[in-house]
Formats: structure tokens, C-alpha cells, sequence
């Protein structure tokens, strides 16, 4: 079994606390307040944000070219995901200019700039998978039964783009790890689990709009 497979079967208990959270299955369903996922869009945008610049810090970091291609193009698939939030934005009238963010975006967001900023590509990798991994689970496990205002959503996440985004930065965190001692896959493991963590934390938030 690859490290990433290994990592997202040992948190599979997170992922599916995510799949079943009540947000989650309030977009799936078309049931979820309007200003509940409102709120979501702005935390989200303002994530994504540092998503992006987190990406940046691990390409600038790295003096592995393929490394920094990765980091590189998968930072430009970040902008499809913040264009699918400013359709939101001027659709619903959702403000993105300054954005207020709540507890748990910052901790996500200081933890995925601060394991960027080590300039460790293995475990920048293990912070920011399971974001992607995750949100291609859901989009993938929603399919086909999403309805109402926010099918655009589990569209985005189920396209076999996105999967091929995912799976590009599991095969680099792959790659990086081959052959890594037990001390610093121990390291790539705790780093995985806190991003799960926070994710689930994240669509707590936004289920209770603080």
C-alpha cells in the first residue's frame, strides 16, 4: 500500500465524519441554509487564499524541479476553485473583500503556512492532501444525488479533474516519502491527521456559523 493510501485509510473515520456531517449533507441534499453556506464561501475563499500561498512557499522552497511543478500547477488549480466561489459571491451577494475569519480557518491556515514555510516538501504534501483527498471523496460520494441550489458544488469536487489533481499530490507525497525513516513518516502521519482534523473542524464552523 502506498504512504497516502495508508494515511487516508487511517483517518478513515474523519473522512467519514466529514461525508455525514450535517453541512455536508445539507448541500448534497439542496437543504442547507442559504447564509450558512454563505458564510462557508467567505471562510473558504479566505482559506483558499492561503492554500494557494502555501503552495507558492513549497515551490519556492524546493530545489527539486518536479517538486516545484507540481506546487506550481496545482497552485493554478486553485484559482478554479476561487472562481467557483466569486460566481457565488456575485450571484448571492456575498462580500469576499474582507472577510472576517472565524477560529477554525485560522488554525487551518496557520498550520498549512506554517508546515509550507519549513521548506519540507514531504510534509508541506502531507498538510495539503487531505484537503484535496477529501473534497474529491465528497464530491465523488455525492454524485448523482445532489439537488437544489448548490449541485454546482459537488460538481466542482466530482469532476475527474479535481480527482487528477488529488492523486497528482498523493503521487508526489509518495514520492518524497519512498524510503523515509519511521521518524519522519511518524512526522508526515501526525501532519496528515491534524489537516483531517481541521477539515472536519472547518464544516463544524460552518454548520454553526462561528
Amino acid at each position: 500500500m502506498s504512504v497516502s493510501s495508508e494515511l487516508w485509510a487511517a483517518d478513515a473515520d474523519l473522512a467519514a465524519a466529514a461525508l455525514a456531517h450535517p453541512f455536508v449533507q445539507g448541500i448534497a441534499e439542496g437543504t442547507l441554509p442559504r447564509e450558512r453556506f454563505a458564510g462557508y464561501v467567505a471562510q473558504d475563499a479566505f482559506f483558499l487564499d492561503a492554500f494557494a500561498r502555501a503552495y507558492r512557499l513549497g515551490a519556492e522552497s524546493s530545489g527539486d524541479d518536479g517538486v516545484r511543478a507540481v506546487f506550481t500547477d496545482l497552485r493554478a488549480g486553485v484559482q478554479e476553485e476561487l472562481r467557483l466561489h466569486g460566481g457565488y459571491a456575485q450571484q448571492w451577494g456575498i462580500d469576499l473583500a474582507d472577510v472576517q475569519p472565524l477560529p477554525a480557518t485560522t488554525a487551518y491556515t496557520g498550520f498549512l503556512l506554517d508546515a509550507a514555510g519549513r521548506g519540507d516538501a514531504a510534509l508541506t504534501c502531507a498538510a495539503m492532501t487531505p484537503c484535496m483527498r477529501l473534497y474529491a471523496h465528497l464530491g465523488q460520494q455525492l454524485a448523482g444525488r445532489a439537488a437544489g441550489p448548490y449541485r454546482e458544488w459537488v460538481d466542482t469536487y466530482a469532476a475527474p479533474e479535481f480527482e487528477e489533481l488529488a492523486a497528482r499530490l498523493e503521487a508526489l507525497l509518495d514520492r518524497l516519502c519512498a524510503g523515509a525513516p519511521d521518524e519522519r513518516l511518524a512526522a508526515v502521519r501526525a501532519a496528515y491527521t491534524r489537516a483531517m482534523q481541521l477539515e472536519v473542524g472547518f464544516f463544524d464552523a460552518a454548520w454553526a456559523g462561528a
